[in-house]
């Protein structure tokens, strides 16, 4: 994947230039920075994902489980779980064993991230529900300047484009998985 990234010119937005709402995008690239939302805009969904340096995680998962070859039909949006919000919901432990051995979970479990068709932040607020590719309803409830997604996870910076796809970064994981994290950061014994 980094030499992808490294080989390729970033292509310009044919749409001008992205902007991206929320507390977490000051920490994302910006301006002219590789990875820039408006260098994303011309990208495939999954080279966009490799310049977003906080979702490794989920990147990874996408690619391991399969999905990410899906993601390439018109018209998905994803809500993307950060890397620390996966570490608060998974032990090493836990995680390695969905990325190593349990993929049919790993697959259920992105499919609660990923909702048909291209929808900016502003418009699933309104429409005030999301239907997952797993097939649960999530209500989207907007207070202020934050948009959660069911009852646990708030957009943290909203509305990147890549082609066919519409990215929302979200502070939690979604899904019917049991939370498996302690706390600690360390590897059950």
């Amino acid at each position: 994947a980094t030499t992808a990234c490294t080989d390729q010119s970033e292509p310009a937005s044919a749409a001008g230039t992205v902007t991206v709402t929320g507390p977490l995008c000051a920490a994302l690239p910006t301006g002219t920075e590789p990875g820039n939302p408006t260098a994303l805009a011309g990208l495939p969904v999954d080279q966009a994902l490799t310049w977003m340096p906080t979702l490794t995680t989920f990147e990874a998962a996408l690619r391991t489980s399969g999905l990410l070859t899906d993601l390439h039909q018109d018209g998905i949006t994803l809500l993307a779980p950060t890397d620390d919000a996966f570490a608060k919901k998974f032990s090493e432990d836990t995680w390695d064993t969905l990325m190593t051995r349990d993929h049919d979970k790993l697959r259920t479990l992105l499919k609660a991230h990923l909702i048909t068709g291209t929808h900016s932040l502003d418009e699933l607020a309104a429409a005030r529900t999301g239907t997952t590719l797993d097939g649960v309803t999530l209500t989207v409830t907007r207070t202020g300047d934050t948009t959660r997604f069911g009852d646990t996870a708030d957009a943290v910076c909203a509305d990147y484009l890549a082609t066919g796809a519409r990215i929302h970064l979200v502070n939690a994981v979604l899904g019917p998985l049991p939370t498996t994290a302690d706390g600690s950061g360390h590897r059950a014994h």
